[in-house]
């Protein structure tokens, strides 16, 4: 015990900090206004209700609201700030109007701005994040459940973004999950008064077919890019937002409506070539150049309302975005996120998250499917089914997918069940899961993994989690168990999270995403905020967290404590900087950092600090700079990062990722320098054509360079046709240590049809 102590740095130190962080930021957030504590203590009003206009025919969707039918409509102006300010009267008007007809529901919304030229602009092409823009946001509960949303959102130029809300979780960047795509229209434009967008969306869009006494939950969002104001229907307390559904308000008047059955058939054409070098022999492939020639059909039917089975046949994934480079500083597997369309869409249903964090461990993770988890080549899909909706109270999902053999991959049949009942009708659930893997592979032939889970609002800002879970793998008896449970607390001055899990060394989720096995981890963050309103700081943020992880036996493998100071300024400059970060590694093997640089086994310690800043968002040249220096690996390493985002015009932007690491270590061959990022380049020559570059360099590779260029064009709602070519790899590899690397070009035209009655 005592070589440990000595080995890993003292916790005490951190709990020290944590007092200090949580002493001085209550004093400032004591120092606030009378009117901001009366605001941030009050409160939540009654819940919002509204009324929907039944017209007889379609208003004019033409980015006004001219039509008369609009003033048939009552407006929705009661808006309230949840940013800057949160409970006060936004500093700009907005109103929305509703109508419906026996097919589609519809939108005006009129956007007032006192200042001419004032909305925010840049975006032309579909589902790109619009956090840069202003733009409006309509997030729909059609089954009333409180936990589950469609989100649609629009700019002042109309561009569109749609995506899901499952079980109240936040998106990345924006609202929702973005893999939905939904068929809806949208008009909008820019006037001297703000501007206004007009919206339809089709009842089969949300496959909706109840047609009396309809109630919907809806809120609605508006944001105001040049003072980074956030303004909502409900929910507008801050520890609230759009995702959170329970807060959501009401829509009544909706009755005797058509079928809104969903039922898409969408079948597509491609051509074109691959060419494989003689080194991908190496990875189980044959080299040499194949014709491309296939076809396919996605099938989407409505089997009840809020029920919807998706179907594919000789799946592919051509028009999927590549992933982007990443360099490995740990001896643990790197977070990929899913980028195809069938998987993605309803993707919510199927999470069971085996930790906290937007990127942690996963029992299901469907990038395992279809892609070799070590090389990143595609695995031919032969096809597969999907069921996701609620059914009987329930929530559902169940999935079954086939795909043949393809290199080193032999055939495989992955099927997935997951069913949650909700509780409480405020985002609590208990739920379970089970996934089954069957193939060729004669070692390992069979995969099962279980688990059950729940997640427990006890209050609006307070949420218990807990799972249980196993897998059953040929030649392992013990050791396949994970248990965990976590606390998540929020509120306008205090952010608090922690979980205790424990991780059999044989757990072992073929078809999941785990980081590490053999662990005894232990994690607790803090984050105490204060808005002190001076020199024009919006929000001080100081976390500090702990994590500690010996392994079941309970020698240590890695522990880290770090204290963090943030500041987000009204401009929407921000800085984010480790104050310090303490971290102990213990190596059991050696770790393959650089080509054919290896850091030895043992145990190391280092110190390590980081400064950030971004400059304002609302400007066309945004640049986010990043620097992180200190001891590593009994060595040295700094890290120097820029993220610049140039829009010359609502058609043309540029952003570039070069980032550059300097390795100084105590090792053969330990100095060196690894450079990679990324240059994408978007030209939308309207909403509807678009061409896209991405260009990646990562010298940590003998095939440094890589490149994707797609050209994509919506001829019509939901279906498009693809031009594409792709030199090098488009999937990462899932594996610790990435295999050698070959350079594929891919050329592929893609022609897609959708057609529903």
């Amino acid at each position: 015990m005592r070589t440990r102590r000595t080995e890993f740095p003292q916790l005490g130190i951190c709990l020290f900090f944590l007092i200090l962080l949580a002493a001085s930021s209550r004093l400032l957030y004591s120092q606030s206004s009378p009117q901001t504590n009366q605001r941030q203590l009050g409160v939540q009003e009654p819940l919002r209700s509204t009324q929907a206009s039944r017209v007889g025919r379609a208003p004019k969707m033409d980015g006004t609201l001219d039509d008369p039918l609009w003033q048939q409509a009552t407006p929705i102006t009661n808006f309230l700030q949840r940013e800057p300010y949160e409970g006060q009267v936004p500093t700009e008007k907005t109103e929305v109007r509703i109508l419906y007809t026996k097919h589609e529901v519809y939108f005006g919304v009129a956007c007032h701005d006192s200042v001419i030229g004032g909305p925010v602009a840049t975006q032309l092409r579909r589902d790109v994040t619009q956090e840069l823009d202003d733009y409006f946001e309509i997030v729909i509960d059609s089954r009333r459940d409180r936990r589950n949303a469609y989100v649609f959102q629009v700019n002042p130029l109309g561009t569109q973004r749609d995506a899901l809300i499952t079980d109240e979780q936040a998106g990345d960047t924006q609202d929702g999950d973005p893999g939905w795509d939904g068929v809806w229209t949208s008009e909008a434009r820019i006037t001297r008064d703000g501007w206004i967008a007009t919206i339809a969306i089709p009842f089969s869009t949300l496959n909706f077919m109840q047609s009396r006494n309809v109630v919907w939950g809806v809120n609605f969002k508006r944001f105001i890019r040049r003072r980074n104001e956030e303004d909502l229907w409900s929910g507008w307390r801050r520890t609230f937002g759009a995702n959170k559904i329970s807060q959501a308000g009401e829509l009544h008047g909706i009755n005797d409506i058509g079928s809104g059955r969903l039922f898409i058939v969408k079948p597509y054409l491609l051509g074109g070539f691959s060419h494989l070098p003689a080194n991908a022999t190496a990875s189980g492939l044959t080299p040499g150049t194949t014709g491309l020639y296939t076809g396919g059909v996605d099938i989407k039917v409505g089997l009840r309302s809020n029920l919807v089975a998706n179907l594919t046949a000789n799946t592919d994934f051509a028009d999927s975005d590549v992933d982007v480079q990443q360099f490995n500083l740990t001896p643990y597997k790197l977070f990929f996120p899913e980028k195809r369309q069938f998987f993605l869409e309803n993707a919510g249903v199927f999470a069971f998250p085996l930790g906290l964090g937007s990127n942690a461990d996963q029992l299901f993770f469907s990038r395992q499917i279809g892609i070799d988890p070590i090389t990143g080549q595609q695995v031919p899909i032969n096809g597969g089914a999907k069921v996701t909706g609620s059914l009987d109270g329930f929530e559902l999902g169940f999935m079954d997918v086939d795909t043949r053999s393809s290199g080193p991959n032999p055939g495989a049949n992955y099927v997935v069940l997951r069913l949650k009942r909700s509780w409480w009708g405020s985002g609590s659930y208990v739920g379970v899961m089970g996934i089954d893997k069957r193939s060729g592979d004669v070692p390992s032939n069979s995969n099962q993994t279980s688990g059950v889970d729940g997640r427990f609002v006890l209050f609006k800002n307070l949420v218990l989690n807990g799972y249980a879970a196993q897998t059953r793998t040929p030649g392992y008896q013990s050791g396949q168990t994970n248990l965990g449970a976590g606390l998540n607390f929020r509120s306008n001055w205090l952010d608090f999270e922690a979980e205790h899990r424990k991780i059999g060394p044989n757990f072992n989720p073929q078809v999941g995403f785990l980081e590490r096995t053999d662990c005894i981890c232990d994690f607790a963050d803090a984050t105490f905020k204060a808005r002190p309103e001076f020199a024009g700081v919006r929000e001080m943020q100081f976390e500090g967290f702990i994590f500690h992880a010996p392994d079941t036996r309970g020698v240590v493998q890695t522990q880290e404590w770090q204290t963090t100071f943030r500041a987000d300024f009204h401009n929407g400059s921000y800085t984010d900087d480790d104050i310090v970060d303490v971290f102990a590694q213990r190596l059991t093997l050696p770790f393959n950092i650089y080509k054919n640089v290896n850091i030895p086994v043992g145990v190391y310690n280092w110190t390590r600090h980081q400064f950030t800043y971004g400059t304002p968002q609302d400007r066309r040249l945004t640049v986010r700079f990043f620097e992180r220096f200190g001891s590593y690996y009994n060595g040295r390493l700094n890290e120097f990062r820029v993220r610049a985002s140039y829009r010359a015009n609502e058609h043309l932007s540029f952003s570039a990722g070069p980032q550059w690491n300097r390795f100084r270590l105590p090792i053969s061959d330990g100095n060196f320098s690894v450079v990679f990022g990324a240059l994408e380049t978007d030209y939308a020559f309207s909403r509807f054509l678009s061409l896209s570059t991405i260009l990646q360099i990562d010298t940590a590779n003998a095939e440094a360079a890589s490149a994707n260029v797609r050209l994509r064009w919506n001829y019509r709602p939901d279906s498009d046709l693809y031009v594409i070519y792709t030199a090098g790899q488009k999937f990462a590899s899932l594996a610790a240590v990435s295999p050698a690397q070959f350079y594929e070009n891919r050329f592929a035209i893609k022609f897609t049809y959708s057609w529903r009655p």
